[in-house]
């Protein structure tokens, strides 16, 4: 990889406002994973149904299915920064919640599931303003770096929060975890006091919020390149990525392993994402990622097809990493040719309809399958998905140059 793309990455983390806000956003996201590995964990030792996981899972993603289209309308309209310091307040509140009943035998399943839908609502509304608020860290020549960093922050944490939960969870201390988040997003609020933005929203529509939310609907369907870039990642995310959140009955049922193979398995996840963002983040141009976002969808169905046929954890655990990585490197192209072909008093919205996608498909196909898992098995609810996506995939590679032609002519 040529020494000049990393420089950039390093140049990029060197600009204040994007440095302090990856630094916080970075702590956040360890503890996050820390706390939705717990969760998952903890809702198969109370139940061990693959049911239960999934709707923990559900809980947190779905919110993002019904708050992402209005989400993304406020944020085109609302001080990103200050809503995101509410969000983060409101996630300290929750992991202290979690820790509290935890520590005194009141956390049973009911509970875990609707702190869990709480968490999973304030997540999804700041979905937009999250994603959003990279434009106005960063100038535009840095957009397609800092956004592939930010898969990479997240993916790392992905890498890091399991270790962590694991190792905690192995010592019994599965509500330290819920502390550790609590004081992550503390850390993170803190770093955004210190942060200012150049691009705060400043139009007002006089249609209000829901005809701004239809607006936003209505440009991210019916424009060419991206509409093809949802539809995928709603299939993918609904019939092949519920592997991620269903990983639990995967180490228990399917390995016969502990918390700690779990723990390795999300992990291994999390290091094959966070190699394949930064070999994304070190590329110079966007030019070229129609194309590797289809190569690498092909790739993570093969590699789950492999995964699926595994019978020790042993074998999984290099499958997953590469399924990280062809994930991360799918999702972040998607995200990146989104960004950059829409404009930027529609951002917010369009991005509010992606992160529906992004957490709300997965939601969905984590209740689908936890439920299919527990009467068919682990394996064969994988393979009718993978086998689904590879057909979605085939379809628009087939067209592929009309599609290539909308997301990336113009750049």
């Amino acid at each position: 990889m040529p020494r000049l793309g990393f420089d950039r990455i390093f140049q990029v983390l060197q600009q204040r406002n994007y440095g302090l806000f990856t630094l916080g956003n970075s702590l956040s996201l360890i503890g996050t994973w820390m706390q939705r590995i717990a969760s998952g964990w903890l809702a198969w030792t109370l139940t061990e149904s693959a049911t239960w996981v999934g709707a923990i899972a559900f809980a947190d993603l779905f919110p993002c299915v019904l708050l992402g289209p209005f989400s993304g309308a406020a944020a085109d309209r609302w001080n990103r920064l200050k809503v995101l310091k509410i969000g983060q307040v409101l996630g300290l509140m929750q992991a202290l919640l979690l820790a509290a009943l935890y520590q005194t035998g009141n956390l049973t399943i009911w509970p875990l599931f609707l702190i869990t839908l709480f968490h999973g609502t304030v997540t999804g509304f700041l979905q937009p303003f999250r994603l959003a608020i990279t434009s106005g860290l960063v100038t535009s020549e840095w957009l397609n770096t800092a956004i592939a960093i930010n898969s990479v922050t997240f993916n790392l944490a992905r890498f890091v929060g399991p270790a962590a939960a694991g190792l905690l969870i192995a010592l019994g201390g599965l509500g330290g975890t819920y502390m550790v988040n609590a004081v992550t997003f503390a850390a993170f609020t803190f770093c955004l006091t210190f942060v200012t933005i150049h691009n705060q929203p400043k139009r007002h529509s006089r249609g209000g919020f829901f005809a701004d939310t239809m607006v936003g609907i209505r440009h991210a369907v019916s424009t060419p390149g991206v509409n093809g870039l949802l539809v995928m990642t709603v299939v993918g995310g609904i019939m092949v990525r519920p592997v991620v959140e269903l990983l639990p009955g995967w180490a228990a049922q399917i390995f016969h392993g502990s918390s700690r193979d779990f723990a390795a398995l999300t992990s291994a996840l999390g290091i094959g994402a966070v190699i394949g963002g930064l070999w994304l983040a070190a590329r110079k141009s966007p030019r070229g990622l129609a194309r590797i976002m289809i190569g690498s969808q092909f790739a993570m169905c093969l590699f789950l097809l492999a995964f699926a046929a595994s019978w020790h954890v042993w074998m999984a655990l290099p499958l997953a990493m590469l399924t990280g990585a062809a994930m991360v490197i799918a999702a972040i192209s998607a995200q990146t040719l989104t960004q950059i072909t829409v404009a930027e008093d529609l951002r917010g919205r369009v991005l509010g309809i992606w992160g529906l996608t992004v957490r709300g498909s997965p939601s969905i196909g984590a209740l689908i399958m936890g439920a299919a898992s527990d009467v068919w098995g682990m394996r064969a609810p994988l393979i009718f998905g993978v086998i689904v996506t590879l057909c979605v995939v085939a379809y628009f590679a087939l067209r592929f140059e009309k599609m290539k032609a909308a997301l990336e002519d113009n750049l």
